[in-house]
């Protein structure tokens, strides 16, 4: 007799684990002070999520569907600070 947790058996903590994984995958650093400022990302991923409502990611790692006014926010320092490295290197 199988049980829920052998693998293979299409249910039990198996989907539950992979649910799991996939939301907290899907969380990062979405409150907080990141919310507070404007955060880069490339123009064509920005684009992307504007045609398909795809969530972008930030260089400092905030993942979430872009939908404000970035002109509004001051510049996310980290994301300031990897972009200058990655510009002088």
């Amino acid at each position: 007799m199988a049980t829920l947790d052998e693998p293979g058996q299409g249910g039990g903590t198996d989907v539950l684990d992979r649910e799991l994984e996939k939301l907290l995958e899907d969380r990062q650093l979405d409150d907080g002070d990141h919310e507070r400022f404007s955060h880069y990302v490339p123009k064509d991923k920005i684009l992307e999520s504007a045609l398909t409502g795809k969530p972008v990611r930030a260089l400092c790692g905030k993942k979430w569907t872009p939908g404000r006014d970035p002109e509004k926010f001051p510049v996310c320092p980290e994301c300031k600070k990897i972009y200058e490295r990655l510009r002088d290197a």
